[in-house]
């Protein structure tokens, strides 16, 4: 039975998780590599929650219970007790097997190790842990609070306990359960990035600028949010990662990523997150760069 998360990255996904975790009744601790990140994470998990109570979908004792229920470390060795940790670092594959590589020496026999890679090949992250049969994909969507979807991959090995294990767990943190095969980008990713990527040759080709191919496809194509505009969000570096992921994995060159996106994340034009990608937003409303 999981009764607590172990999270590693507390970034964008890891806050996130980290939130809908302790609102459902979870212990969680929160890793990252730095201490100012996590104070970082606890302030965003905060704010959220304390919008959730602005709009009465959560009580002010909810929150504070909540939020009683996270702590941070930098040491691994404090997940010993976790009964699942799930990893929720940035979308480099080598990164990943280095973190799953330091945290098994801690946890005990029978926990669960769940990442949250929205591309890469559960069965080869697995290969970097001691219990393949325990691992498992669990891709959250951002922004996680929001999100209702969480998509389940399993690996070669991952045996049915721990499937229908993570498959509750999903359940009870609000989540409707997607189940995906392992392959490359998975269901959700596989369709958005070459939507996202397309935009993009879009605006290199000329074809139109920044707001009008975000303004089509809200207005012509009834979306939310423009397909450049979303790829801001998501972050450009983890945008391109996930089409790399795509064009090394199926050999295609559909899923080539286009130039203008390697031009921008090597620019350090990575969207929301570094102030300027398709949009800059220094201002008070962010302005198309193109």
């Amino acid at each position: 039975m999981i009764e607590k998360l172990g999270i590693i990255g507390a970034g964008q996904m890891g806050n996130g998780i980290a939130h809908v975790a302790a609102v459902a009744g979870y212990d969680v601790l929160l890793l990252d590599v730095d201490q100012g990140r996590l104070d970082a994470a606890l302030e965003t998990i905060e704010k959220n929650l304390a919008r959730q109570v602005r709009r009465d979908l959560l009580s002010a004792e909810d929150k504070e219970a909540a939020l009683g229920r996270i702590a941070t470390t930098l040491d691994y060795a404090k997940f010993a007790d976790c009964d699942i940790t799930i990893e929720s670092a940035a979308e480099d594959e080598a990164a990943k097997r280095d973190i799953l590589k330091s945290l098994v020496p801690h946890l005990k026999d029978d926990a669960l190790i769940a990442s949250n890679t929205s591309s890469i090949s559960i069965t080869r992250l697995a290969t970097s842990t001691d219990r393949p049969e325990r691992f498992i994909g669990m891709h959250f969507m951002n922004p996680v609070p929001m999100m209702e979807l969480v998509e389940l991959i399993r690996g070669l090995a991952t045996n049915d306990e721990t499937f229908e294990e993570v498959r509750t767990l999903a359940k009870k943190l609000g989540k409707t359960v997607s189940v995906a095969e392992d392959f490359p980008a998975f269901i959700v990713n596989r369709i958005l990035m070459p939507m996202i990527n397309e935009a993009v040759y879009t605006l290199y080709e000329g074809v139109g600028n920044v707001a009008a191919i975000d303004r089509a496809m809200k207005l012509g194509a009834n979306h939310p949010m423009g397909p450049l505009e979303l790829a801001d969000f998501i972050g450009l570096d983890t945008c391109l990662s996930i089409m790399q992921v795509l064009y090394e994995g199926l050999a295609d060159s559909k899923y080539r990523p286009c130039p203008l996106l390697v031009k921008y994340v090597e620019a350090g034009w990575l969207g929301r997150k570094s102030g300027r990608g398709f949009y800059d937003y220094s201002g008070e409303e962010p302005v198309p760069t193109r």
